[in-house]
């Protein structure tokens, strides 16, 4: 196997962990298992840290293996980062990435875009039901007490007016990548009907899964569950304002695996409480971890699950090996598997002299 040589042909590789993910997964094993001469260097850093801090602990790292949904790599992180061939993230989100600085640089970014598609999918479907259902408010009424008789006052007042059947309603999807599309059959399932709203969208994609491709407005509107799939962008910052949720169904549930950036929570906090809508169902919020003063938390028809939705012991393993496995390709000559700037590559080719396959 041809490795990955600086110009002047002296090998030196350096994976710099600047999340400190090592004592989980041993990195420096699986280097060696590969026969490769890469040398780990653990400089872990706050998930907030600052600019300062990942400059000084990412400095002489070739590779940097980092968690870009928090931790903030910045142009001016890039710029000193002079070594850094390639960024390897934990997770799929990279909100906090420079990309397009990374590609200027020559840097070769990578998530993991499909380690817990089955688990995001699956936890979205478990917070439809469990609004639909009111699982959670009746858990809590059953615990409190409120359970005295077989038809109980409370629970016949409270709970089962909000009750409602899956089958014949509309599943409306804000973006429709790989965990929407993993959601969509178990959807289906249940009998429900599914549109989605992505201006990006092929119309080979509508005709392979079989969905109705709508505008924004048309989706508030006809949906009677909402789930929110896109990726926190400039563009789509609170794209979800009191002016969105009011065009809902006051029946509608609002799902979101996301980003909770995505959604302005007070004007969530007032759809909910003025009755614009029925019922919400977050795994993540602006900030995280949610405050524990934020209204919301007061609320039974708001269901919060503390960024869980991608958690399992098989996603874990998947995450936390693969930036072990995108180092070991990019030294071994090959592009990574999750890279997230492939225009990046005729620069890197120009910079580091190295073609890879």
């Amino acid at each position: 196997v041809e490795e990955l040589r600086l110009k002047g042909g002296a090998m030196s590789f350096k994976a710099v962990d600047v999340l400190g993910i090592s004592f989980l997964q041993d990195y420096a094993k699986m280097f060696k298992e590969a026969g490769l001469d890469i040398e780990l260097i653990v400089n872990p850093c706050p998930l907030g840290a600052t600019e300062d801090e990942l400059i000084a602990a990412g400095k002489d790292g070739d590779a940097i293996i980092a968690q870009v949904s928090y931790q903030s790599v910045t142009r001016r992180v890039l710029t000193h980062w002079k070594n850094c061939k390639l960024i390897t993230s934990i997770g799929i989100g990279y909100e906090n990435l420079d990309v397009e600085a990374a590609t200027e640089l020559g840097i070769l970014a990578a998530n993991v875009p499909d380690a817990n598609i089955e688990d995001v999918s699956d936890h979205t479907m478990g917070l439809i039901l469990a609004c639909t259902r009111r699982i959670v408010h009746l858990n809590n009424v059953v615990k409190k007490g409120g359970w005295t008789s077989v038809a109980s006052p409370q629970i016949i007042g409270e709970v089962w007016p909000h009750l409602s059947r899956l089958r014949g309603q509309t599943l409306g999807l804000i973006a429709f990548g790989k965990i929407p599309r993993a959601l969509a059959p178990k959807a289906r399932s249940f009998g429900l009907r599914i549109i989605v709203y992505d201006p990006y969208l092929s119309p080979d994609i509508i005709r392979r899964f079989e969905v109705e491709q709508v505008d924004l407005d048309q989706l508030l509107a006809n949906s009677d569950i909402i789930s929110i799939h896109t990726p926190l962008t400039a563009e789509t910052k609170h794209i979800l304002g009191l002016k969105e949720l009011k065009k809902m169904k006051p029946t509608a549930c609002l799902i979101n695996t996301a980003r909770g950036g995505v959604v302005d929570h007070k004007a969530l906090y007032t759809a909910l409480t003025k009755g614009y809508i029925a019922a919400a169902a977050f795994d993540v919020t602006e900030p995280e971890p949610i405050n524990t003063d934020n209204p919301l938390l007061k609320l039974d028809n708001f269901i919060v699950t503390a960024h869980s939705a991608g958690l399992s012991p098989q996603a874990l393993a998947e995450m936390q090996r693969r930036p072990g496995d995108e180092i070991i390709r990019v030294v071994q000559g090959k592009w990574p598997f999750g890279l997230v700037n492939p225009e990046v590559k005729t620069k890197y080719i120009k910079k580091w002299g190295k073609a890879l396959k």
